[in-house]
């Protein structure tokens, strides 16, 4: 099975149809008229494809098991035709669309054993999915153009020469793969005048994004909160709030970190882990969702 616990539970929603096809008139009329020899077709066939919804994951290897908080399933005649339409929603690291199509095809399935009695060419046709929205490919976001990001280290022993940085080389391995080039990146020492200094630059600079990672803790020289707190202009809490929430799924730890985000004039600032470990997961919740905030700060300022 594919790893999704890096993965935010989010809605997500799908829809699947179906088509069973019968060959002739008599068998619409028996449908209608509930003349069907094997019972209501409609009732039974709902109740496979519910059943088969909930029980995707036992049935496709592949697939994650995972709370189905609502289905739905609906037959349409048209015709010759009875369109099984199915939706399928959930608040969860992974989407609906198989159980959406999972249970088309059971209900329909379903119709085929129930009319076959009565009609020996009923088919089943196309089933395919006709929506779906949840995830993280629902919040991407275009990097507004001219778009300056900055990666900064905040760690005594790197900036002696003592370790080699790789925190700071995770951020921007995850900001790529958001199509943000990093423009400027840098290691300093857990000083607070250092600290504020590039922050105040940075922002006077034209950099919309300011990235910290280190001295977040608690240990006596983990000063970066305290740095950059009285330099915010707008805190934004609830971006910390969503990355501790994210760790704390992860490991009891992440309560210990006194990350603060806001902007600085128009520059962003955040401030990550010093961890590799917890600037990966830090980043993995906030991005790419994060980048909204420009679009709204943006028209916040032109308004």
């Amino acid at each position: 099975m594919v790893d999704i616990t890096h993965k935010q539970s989010t809605f997500r929603h799908a829809i699947a149809t179906a088509i069973v096809e019968v060959s002739k008139e008599e068998t619409i009329d028996a449908i209608r008229n509930n003349r069907v020899p094997k019972g209501n077709i409609f009732e039974f066939s709902r109740a496979a494809g519910l059943l088969a919804i909930k029980n995707t994951h036992m049935v496709i290897p592949d697939c994650h098991p995972l709370p189905i908080e609502f289905a739905a399933i609906k037959h349409e005649i048209s015709g010759l035709q009875v369109i099984v339409t199915v939706e399928v929603s959930t608040i969860y690291k992974t989407g609906v669309e198989v159980e959406a199509m999972h249970g088309a095809s059971i209900t329909a399935l379903t119709m085929y054993d129930m009319l076959k009695p009565i009609d020996k060419q009923v088919q089943i046709g196309t089933i395919k999915l006709e929506q779906k929205k949840g995830g993280k490919s629902d919040f991407n976001k275009e990097v507004p153009p001219g778009f300056k990001a900055a990666v900064i280290v905040c760690s005594d022993s790197i900036a002696a020469g003592e370790k080699e940085d790789k925190s700071g080389l995770a951020i921007i391995s995850k900001l790529k793969k958001h199509g943000i080039e990093v423009s400027k990146y840098f290691i300093i020492a857990d000083n607070k005048e250092s600290i504020q200094n590039n922050a105040l630059l940075l922002s006077e600079t034209g950099f919309q994004l300011a990235i910290f990672t280190g001295g977040t803790g608690l240990s006596p020289r983990d000063v970066t909160p305290e740095s950059l707190q009285p330099l915010i202009d707008r805190e934004i809490p609830g971006v910390m709030e969503a990355a501790r929430n994210y760790g704390q799924q992860r490991t009891p730890y992440a309560m210990l970190s006194r990350g603060v985000a806001g902007f600085i004039k128009d520059t962003l600032v955040l401030t990550l882990p010093g961890s590799v470990r917890g600037v990966e997961e830090t980043m993995d919740s906030l991005f790419p969702q994060l980048l909204h905030v420009f679009k709204v700060a943006g028209g916040a300022r032109h308004d």
